[in-house]
């Protein structure tokens, strides 16, 4: 599937055929229905309303301070400008820490427009993904470097380098997805941890310096353009290269996820 020919709404189906036929699909995130719409039409598969807008749109060092109500309110923006892209919300921190808080809390980001919700965390989160799951309500797991953790992992760092830890990673990646997770996320990990767990798992795996052989990619929005406070080992700046400003930057990247060109071995973690 090219970036331009794209005529259909992106669903979980057209995530999983393209896993099927060992292609590759582009994610990106967005908080605003004007990007949202640049994003869907340059043939982004999946536009994630993330909880990275505490860091990139509010100026906060973490993620944690993002709540509910930020969530919402931008997910029913980006939700105005879609075009087709399937959308997921972030559960910011501590907001699905009970069955009620959660199912609660789901029900409003769906309302609000989102397809699927995204959570962190291992074998911990496999009840809350089943409960999600028999509602109805498809779960985007998130393992790997998981920033909602930040404190008790003492910083932004590769997770996954020492031999228990991957088999751990491995482990829980097999029981989220036995829990019912239609995706999985993993972030920051070696590159062969990456191919491991994707070539492991039915589902879809969406890495984020997670290697090249992940089914998908994700980057935050101001990364692809050169604009965040960081720079990340696995960040590439496509607007820099780009002769077509903001849209051209967003096509180049998706072309270069479904190629295999992003990310190269600059990118990845060993």
């Amino acid at each position: 599937m090219s970036a331009t020919s794209r005529n259909n709404s992106v669903t979980l189906t057209t995530l999983q055929e393209i896993k099927r036929r060992g292609e590759k699909f582009a994610c990106l995130t967005a908080y605003d229905a004007c990007f949202s719409t640049i994003l869907s039409e340059a043939g982004v598969h999946v536009i994630l309303v993330g909880d990275s807008l505490g860091m990139v749109l509010q100026g906060h060092d973490s993620t944690l301070p993002v709540t509910m109500k930020h969530m919402i309110y931008h997910m029913e923006c980006v939700k105005r400008g879609n075009r087709g892209s399937l959308l997921v919300a972030d559960l910011p921190f501590m907001s699905y820490s009970s069955e009620t808080q959660t199912l609660e809390n789901c029900a409003a980001l769906m309302r609000a427009g989102a397809q699927m919700v995204k959570l962190e965390g291992g074998a911990w989160i496999a009840n809350t993904t089943r409960l999600l799951a028999e509602r109805g309500i498809p779960v985007c797991a998130h393992m790997g470097l998981t920033p909602q953790s930040v404190n008790r992992i003492g910083g932004f760092h590769v997770q996954g380098r020492d031999t228990n830890q991957a088999q751990t990673i491995i482990e829980e990646a097999l029981l989220l997805q036995e829990a019912g997770a239609s995706i999985l996320l993993l972030e920051c990990v070696p590159r062969s941890l990456g191919k491991t767990i994707t070539e492991q798992l039915d589902i879809p795996v969406i890495g984020i310096g997670a290697g090249p052989d992940t089914t998908g990619q994700i980057m935050v929005l101001h990364d692809v353009l050169g604009v965040s406070p960081i720079t990340p080992k696995f960040v590439k700046n496509f607007l820099a290269e780009s002769t077509s400003g903001i849209p051209g930057a967003i096509t180049a990247y998706v072309e270069a996820v479904q190629s295999g060109a992003f990310p190269a071995p600059q990118h990845c973690f060993n």
